[in-house]
């Protein structure tokens, strides 16, 4: 059994406690919280499901102390704050604990590595990238899909997300600005900052498939405005505040798309002004993700299952929200993999095939 600690317990976080307590080959060994009324409490009191175990209790108490975790001496940490501390990833890696994040970290080709790879060399630990949109449906499972064409001449992925699903009202308004002006939105860091996750999805596709792209990557920003008041988790949207917006980067050659990641997010599908915004498209999709590998055959791929469906009640959503899931799982199943792994940073390129586990008759601890 491999001891897994998990970092914070955000709606990631308690989906991948659940995922720890579930995979026969794991065991939960802690948990590190970053509130203090979280400290000491059980596992599952955080989780608050205690229903789909039985019990009420793990015996695993939450602690704010890093020095605890490394005492624990676990074999890999799931490290999803909401933003990254390179201080306390190097701590845990030069101690020989193993990380796997969906914070970035994919494919670093681009980025200044030396001092976490040094890290990792200090620790023989292994730091390792992953995820859901970046992390799995931008370039592992673009890449897996091109295995099926020749001659590819384009690979993209399309997210189509209700982000009234998410439930942090605070994020939504304040940092991805809905509710703002056009004028504020389009002053957004989101642009720069998520391309710094997607930017390293398209170079893994381009570099797998053989694309030599341009210097420098394109990006575009889309904003749509409501045109009625819209019900949300942050309050009303008012006529004329932002309610949906599209974020695209792309990978190019001679000036020319060839590798591209989309991200749809809006306020629901109705009072929303039409251009770029396709409520009729997207209610015919339905929440999705489209991958498209434009090749000899051409593959195109509707994923449903980890967005909740249209009909799906966005308040119930937010309290587990099945695509918050399905990056926690894709975290928690890459474990073992990682573990096995040698020291420094690896991407799905360097690891074999992960799989979720068939269902358990118990609860694993």
């Amino acid at each position: 059994m491999l001891k897994v600690v998990q970092w914070a317990t955000g709606n990631l976080g308690r989906a991948a406690i659940e995922g720890i307590l579930s995979h026969p080959e794991l065991e939960l060994a802690g948990v590190w919280v970053h509130s203090e009324d979280k400290a000491g409490c059980d596992a599952l009191e955080l989780v608050d499901r205690p229903d789909i175990y039985g019990t009420a209790k793990t015996g695993v108490a939450a602690t704010r102390d890093i020095e605890q975790i490394i005492a624990l001496k676990p074999d890999c940490v799931v490290y999803s704050p909401l933003l990254p501390n390179e201080k306390e990833m190097k701590q845990l890696l030069q101690a020989g604990i193993n990380l796997v994040t969906p914070l970035g970290w994919f494919y670093p080709r681009h980025l200044e590595t030396a001092a976490m790879q040094e890290a990792c060399r200090k620790g023989n630990a292994t730091l390792h990238g992953t995820g859901i949109h970046p992390g799995g449906m931008t370039e592992k499972l673009p890449l897996i899909l091109s295995g099926f064409s020749r001659e590819v001449m384009a690979v993209s992925c399309e997210e189509f997300s209700d982000v009234r699903t998410y439930g942090a009202p605070d994020v939504l308004h304040h940092i991805m600005l809905f509710g703002k002006t056009r004028e504020e939105a389009q002053e957004s860091s989101m642009l720069r900052f998520m391309g710094s996750g997607f930017c390293q999805s398209i170079a893994m596709v381009a570099d797998q498939l053989g694309f030599q792209l341009d210097d420098e990557f394109a990006e575009q920003h889309d904003i749509a405005l409501a045109t009625a008041p819209i019900d949300s988790p942050m309050g009303i949207i008012e006529a004329g505040q932002v309610a949906a917006q599209r974020f695209s980067w792309f990978g190019c050659v001679n000036g020319e798309p060839v590798v591209k990641a989309v991200v749809n997010w809006y306020m629901g599908l109705d009072h929303i002004e039409s251009g770029w915004f396709d409520a009729d498209g997207i209610r015919q999709k339905g929440e999705c993700y489209d991958i498209r590998v434009a090749g000899d055959p051409p593959v195109d791929v509707l994923l449903h299952g980890v967005h909740p469906s249209l009909e799906m009640d966005w308040q119930q959503a937010q309290q587990r929200n099945p695509g918050m899931v399905a990056t926690a799982m894709h975290c928690v199943n890459s474990i073992p993999a990682v573990c096995a792994a040698g020291a420094g940073i690896k991407t799905y390129l360097d690891l074999p095939l992960v799989s979720g586990k068939a269902i358990q008759q118990t609860m694993r601890r």
